[in-house]
């Protein structure tokens, strides 16, 4: 994991709202999978902000966007910040 990612949790109602931090880099991509696998079937929503990412690396993306586990989630994914439209699966895009 890129020395400086670091997501940042917070419960609104019944939505976790995560702000990840950093670089996107390929362990981070799985620290986030991990996150939301984790929290999935516990809030109606997840709000991921990506205001505060330096940078994503593209295999970081890929990662991200090919792990399983992410690909079944059963609650709605909503990205936001300057990354959002650009780690936004097709499929759960707002």
């Amino acid at each position: 994991m890129s020395s400086n990612f670091k997501i940042l949790y917070h419960f609104s109602s019944d939505d976790l709202h995560l702000k990840l931090v950093g670089d996107f880099d390929g362990s981070s991509a799985l620290v986030l999978a991990n996150a939301l696998t984790e929290h999935h079937g516990k809030v109606e929503k997840i709000v991921i902000n990506t205001c505060d990412l330096a940078s994503i690396h593209p295999f970081g993306l890929s990662v991200f966007r090919n792990n399983c586990s992410v690909n079944k989630l059963s609650c709605p994914l909503t990205f936001t910040g300057k990354y959002g439209s650009k780690i936004a699966m097709e499929e759960n895009s707002p």
